[in-house]
């Protein structure tokens, strides 16, 4: 593939760590503005280079990087502004509620008596015990990390946002893998779009990403014109848990869900390709895409399952976690006793690889945490996948941009990742390219933590953070990517 040499351009510095990029136009403006969201709770915009706060929900959120040493999935993690948001002032948020935290799905009493150690922060299967293949999570009312809610504000006539009504208040098992740039609205079905993530710790321990009934691990499609009357709904983990009428406005898009940066979608003629990044456990970082998709009201999903039987899922979007990360079956890495410099690699879940190896959909790209080959990179998450469509960069007009967290192995100062891939016309996987970058970020580290774009997808912004810790504050930048 093509090189392509691009600058970073700075926007704003100095801000917290930046989660979510969009640009929108306010209600009785003519001017396209840049929204930041971080990850404590503020959004700001930016309009002829002033910098405006939008809203600051800092209270309203969790309290970030307690455990981890700073490190956190938790926060704001979605913004959307809806379609007509020029008019109706109505914008969307999705975030982990203060005051909800709990002591995680599998503290050690309940680890005990499913006759296991006590559950590590990130947790590893084992093929050769089957209780830790079988793991179920229980007492979900009390053994839970936290809560996080989807909201819908309105931006009122005095300029001031007020929220207006709750859509969902979904019970998390632990404290990662809860979808970040989670909110976007489809331009082909004008439905809000939620991104959930599997629930956390490390291989979905409790399989959650492939049961039909549960909320985790899901890309679920909501109805916002649909109005329910439940300004405060239950706190649920299950879609079988919710009112009837929050049920209805609900679909289910796609299973198989690690964690996933948003979903992008890019017009190709009188349809859209729509792009999504499930982030990796081990070995391998995927971007998928697909067009054509039948979402499975949850409402039929929860009659299938009274039923005891499979719904139709014909078009029915499944991306293979837990048995799969991208093309592989998921699998564990451990150090070779025989030989240091090798690793084993061994498939985790080998029944559930075997039984959704038919059914899932084989990725666009993939690049791994160890390549040996010159030109590539050995990544650490993907944190933004976008469909450029500008002519400002003409080598990737009507690419896929996506970014990387961290490049692996790298000395300090550490650096994030810029790279692009294309859709085959045959459809097969596609190789990638590393976009490369002449910014001088000095000695500070630089992690890629967003990538994002205008309404018409001609521009491209990238969030980079000088720490991995939610509790290292300031140390954020907002770039707009350049020719």
């Amino acid at each position: 593939m093509k090189k392509v040499k691009v600058r970073l351009q700075p926007i704003i510095s100095k801000i917290n760590l930046p989660t979510v990029l969009k640009t929108t136009i306010l209600p009785g403006d003519s001017m396209e503005r840049l929204f930041i969201a971080t990850q404590v709770g503020e959004i700001f915009y930016i309009g002829n280079g002033a910098i405006g706060t939008f809203l600051d929900i800092r209270p309203r959120i969790i309290k970030l990087g307690v455990s981890g040493g700073g490190y956190d999935e938790r926060g704001l993690l979605g913004l959307a502004f809806h379609p007509q948001f020029n008019y109706n002032g109505l914008f969307y948020l999705h975030y982990s509620v203060a005051g909800t935290q709990g002591p995680g799905a599998l503290p050690s009493s309940e680890a005990a008596r499913q006759g296991l150690e006590a559950l590590p922060e990130f947790f590893n299967p084992n093929p050769c015990d089957p209780r830790t293949l079988n793991l179920k999570w229980i007492n979900r009312e009390i053994q839970y990390d936290h809560i996080d809610t989807v909201e819908e504000w309105i931006l009122q006539s005095n300029g001031q946002p007020q929220k207006r009504r709750t859509l969902l208040n979904i019970r998390r098992p632990f404290f990662n893998h809860n979808g970040v740039n989670s909110l976007n609205f489809s331009p082909e079905t004008g439905k809000l779009v939620l991104t959930t993530g599997d629930g956390g710790s490390g291989y979905d321990p409790f399989n959650l990403s492939q049961d039909d009934m549960e909320i985790a691990g899901k890309i679920l499609e909501i109805d916002v014109v649909k109005n329910t009357f439940i300004y405060t709904p239950p706190v649920v983990t299950r879609f079988n848990e919710l009112p009837v009428p929050i049920q209805e406005t609900l679909k289910v898009i796609a299973k198989g869900v690690r964690n996933l940066p948003g979903i992008s979608f890019q017009r190709f003629y009188n349809q859209y390709i729509k792009y999504v990044g499930n982030v990796g456990q081990d070995m391998v970082e995927s971007i998928f895409s697909f067009i054509h998709y039948k979402p499975i009201p949850v409402t039929q999903l929860i009659q299938a399952s009274l039923m005891n039987s499979e719904p139709d899922q014909e078009g029915f979007i499944n991306f293979g976690w837990r048995g799969w990360e991208g093309a592989f079956p998921a699998s564990i890495i451990r150090g070779c006793s025989a030989n240091p410099t090798l690793d084993e690699k061994t498939i985790a879940y080998y029944n559930e690889a075997v039984k959704t190896s038919v059914r899932r959909l084989q990725p666009l790209t993939s690049y791994f945490h160890r390549d040996p080959r010159p030109d590539k990179f050995g990544g650490t998450a993907l944190t933004g996948v976008q469909a450029y469509m500008g002519n400002g960069i003409p080598d990737l007009k009507g690419s896929v941009v996506f970014t990387d967290f961290a490049r692996e192995g790298s000395q300090p100062p550490v650096r994030g990742v810029l790279a692009y891939t294309r859709v085959r016309t045959d459809c097969k996987l596609n190789d990638f390219s590393v976009i490369e970058t002449n910014y001088n970020f000095g000695s500070q580290s630089a992690f890629y933590v967003s990538l994002g774009t205008n309404l018409d997808q001609t521009r491209l912004y990238l969030g980079v953070y000088g720490s991995m810790n939610v509790t290292d504050f300031n140390q954020g930048t907002v770039f707009e990517i350049v020719p």
